[in-house]
């Protein structure tokens, strides 16, 4: 039983997220306790560019769009005696596999929205953190098929979310008591959490631009109440027309083809990303601190060198 509702999550997820079944979502969402519901009295246009979108929009898409993951996931039945074993067994016991450190013995009170609006007011965090939370969950259930992202799961992996994304990807960020202060846990689970959640996305805590952005337009078009749009620019359009007519004019040479950007992911495992994919390393060209480092080891080795040669002389 259990199996068979996580398949299903994962098909109804996939429906909203992938391309190539939008047409199945766009047919199945007025059965979907109104996720898809018109709204057009009041639609609001959002920038092409989740940098430019307002914080409290975006945080309004993520919260529904988590909200609605929680709601099927919380339908997913367990026996009595399953929970009392997982919560009685030893940690590396079989039994315990299905909870993991983010579960709580109650869901908390307040709502996954005002969750986001309390972190977003006390922590200033930056709009990239916020939408590779949702990068993160793809990593985890790629990687834990046994995670489900739950109302006994989700805040604490909000909080943790941030917390990590944060610092791997700002220049700033908050000490963690502040952050646990403002998630509502203690210092010593928060860094519990963090440990455990560094583990389970295998310490990759980076994340393009282009696949952020894929996963903002995809919440634009598919938002619960249909509120939010956003209007392709002009100059975007002449952009798309033009490298179209260059690349039928002409093929593309080596270097093109070599430099050519990665096509995005079609086929996700819970939201966007490709289970085959996550392990894959990425050629990536070496950063400023490892030419420095390296540059510094070469040092060391040619003074030593030279003193050994000093020294037979």
């Amino acid at each position: 039983m259990l199996g068979y509702g996580l398949a299903y999550l994962k098909l109804l997820v996939k429906s909203y997220f992938c391309p190539a079944i939008n047409r199945f979502a766009a047919n199945t969402a007025t059965s979907c306790n109104g996720f898809m519901e018109s709204s057009s009295s009041e639609r609001v246009e959002l920038p092409p560019n989740f940098e430019d979108a307002p914080v409290e929009h975006l945080i309004q898409l993520i919260a529904d769009m988590l909200e609605h993951l929680m709601s099927h996931n919380d339908r997913i039945p367990l026996s009595p005696y399953v929970v009392f074993q997982q919560y009685t067994a030893p940690p590396n016991s079989p039994a315990s596999e299905s909870l993991t450190r983010f579960h709580s013995r109650s869901a908390p009170s307040i709502s996954v929205l005002d969750y986001l609006k309390r972190i977003v007011r006390f922590t200033n965090v930056e709009k990239s953190c916020l939408l590779v939370t949702l990068y993160n969950i793809d990593q985890i259930c790629a990687r834990t098929p046994l995670f489900t992202l739950s109302s006994l799961t989700c805040h604490r992996f909000i909080i943790t979310s941030i917390t990590v994304s944060s610092k791997g990807l700002c220049d700033a960020f908050c000490p963690n008591n502040l952050y646990a202060k403002v998630g509502g846990i203690s210092v010593t689970e928060l860094n519990v959490l963090e440990r455990e959640f560094l583990s389970m996305i295998d310490w990759r805590l980076m994340c393009t631009r282009e696949i952020l952005q894929e996963y903002y337009v995809n919440l634009v078009r598919l938002h619960s109440a249909g509120k939010f749009y956003i209007t392709e620019s002009p100059s975007q359009s002449s952009d798309s027309d033009l490298d179209m007519d260059s690349g039928q004019s002409r093929p593309a040479s080596p270097a093109e083809a070599r430099h050519r950007p990665r096509p995005s992911l079609s086929e996700p495992s819970a939201i966007l990303v490709e289970p085959g994919t996550i392990s894959q390393e990425t050629s990536q060209r070496p950063t400023i601190e490892q030419n420095m480092a390296f540059a510094a080891l070469q040092q060391i080795k040619s003074q030593d060198a030279s003193h050994s040669l000093s020294r037979q002389t």
